[in-house]
């Protein structure tokens, strides 16, 4: 198992855990809403057969701090405070729903940034239309301040996140995880469409595809990062 470490970006310290070859081509892993690091546990040792892994606990996860302030800017320019940290100019991305829209809104906004973004099941910067959940009664494993927040920004995104999504120029690989999944999947195949270049690959597994079929997730994310 890879260590497990932390970081100062922004005033927020940050775990996350790194595996693989020092000297292999650079890929940070970035989870959906409420998990941490260790929810790619079942496909980063693969990925780190060939990759040099991060896997993040964003801001108000796991064992990351909780500042209280969840922007998905922030959380942004978390993830590119990181790369500083670990003296990388260029990494690749991939992220999972709460994750990938982070992954997206970094290649955006900062292009030069990343070598290639993957997408998995990743929700459109239009408005959801979603309720706030109320709080739980038992205290979950992350900041409810982070979902509430971050609820708030999903009904209201920036328009300019949707217009955003042109200027990215990495490679970019977008997965649906089909009908089962919670999220319209046209939002995810217009997700795709609006990114210059980017391939749509549907894995019939819910939303969750890594966790669901890792086995085919794993083929085809390597195949596409290794190209």
């Amino acid at each position: 198992m890879g260590d497990l470490r932390f970081a100062l970006v922004n005033g927020v310290r940050l775990a996350y855990r790194t595996e693989g070859d020092p000297a292999a081509p650079p890929l940070v892993l970035l989870p959906g809403r409420g998990y941490d690091h260790t929810d790619w546990d079942g496909v980063i040792g693969p990925l780190a057969e060939s990759f040099r892994v991060h896997a993040l606990s964003l801001r108000g996860h796991g064992r990351s701090d909780r500042p209280g302030r969840y922007a998905l800017t922030s959380m942004r320019d978390d993830v590119v405070g990181l790369l500083d940290v670990l003296g990388l100019e260029r990494a690749s991305l991939a992220g999972h729903s709460l994750g990938g829209f982070v992954a997206y809104l970094v290649a955006q906004e900062y292009p030069d940034r990343v070598e290639r973004l993957v997408l998995e099941d990743v929700p459109l910067p239009v408005p959801a239309g979603v309720a706030v959940p109320p709080r739980p009664e038992e205290p979950p494993d992350f900041d409810w301040a982070m979902v509430e927040q971050t609820t708030r920004q999903r009904n209201d995104p920036d328009p300019a996140w949707l217009e955003g999504l042109a200027k990215i120029t990495a490679p970019t690989l977008v997965l649906a995880g089909g009908p089962s999944s919670h999220l319209p999947q046209e939002q995810v195949a217009e997700l795709a469409a609006r990114v210059p270049g980017a391939e749509l690959v549907t894995i019939d597994a819910g939303h969750e595809i890594h966790g669901t079929r890792p086995a085919e997730f794993l083929t085809a994310v390597t195949a596409f990062l290794r190209r």
